[in-house]
């Protein structure tokens, strides 16, 4: 097995960017992957190889948002949906895309959670349907499929705009 450093090299922006999917937001992604990291290392030795290495790590990062938004409700009146929302793209997205993307990502800030979570692991983590399956716990066709009828929602929101 390798050790702790280098794996933290070579995966952690792909769990950055998975945390952002879940969180919406540059600093509690920043937090939840260097949680997800110090949970990592304290439970490598449970890591048997059944799955790559990033899906293991995105499941503990999946794992570790939802303890923590289990916490948030536990102290406040905050709806979950509330605090996964994302309002708008940051300045560099923006600056590089038109105002039909920032559009398409509003309207995926729109979908219900799990569905935007498949879009993003999709799109912005660019994972493959298998990881994405193994993450959220389905099979790799019921991924396919959520992912196709997440798609045309999208789709269908984008023509009702112009």
């Amino acid at each position: 097995m390798r050790d702790a450093e280098s794996i933290y090299r070579e995966y952690a922006v792909p769990v950055y960017r998975f945390a952002y999917t879940l969180t919406g937001n540059a600093d509690a992604a920043e937090e939840l992957t260097q949680d997800t990291f110090c949970e990592a290392v304290r439970c490598l030795h449970r890591y048997d190889g059944s799955c790559k290495l990033l899906t293991w790590l995105c499941q503990i990062a999946r794992h570790r948002w939802y303890d923590t938004l289990k916490k948030r409700r536990r102290y406040t009146d905050t709806p979950p949906d509330e605090t996964l929302t994302d309002p708008a793209p940051g300045p560099q997205q923006l600056a590089e895309s038109g105002e039909e993307v920032r559009r398409l990502y509003r309207y995926i800030h729109e979908l219900p959670a799990q569905e935007k979570e498949l879009v993003l692991l999709r799109i912005l983590a660019q994972l493959p349907f298998a990881e994405i399956a193994a993450i959220l716990g389905c099979s790799e066709n019921a991924a396919r499929v959520k992912y196709h009828r997440a798609r045309q929602k999208l789709k269908e929101r984008m023509e009702q705009d112009g």
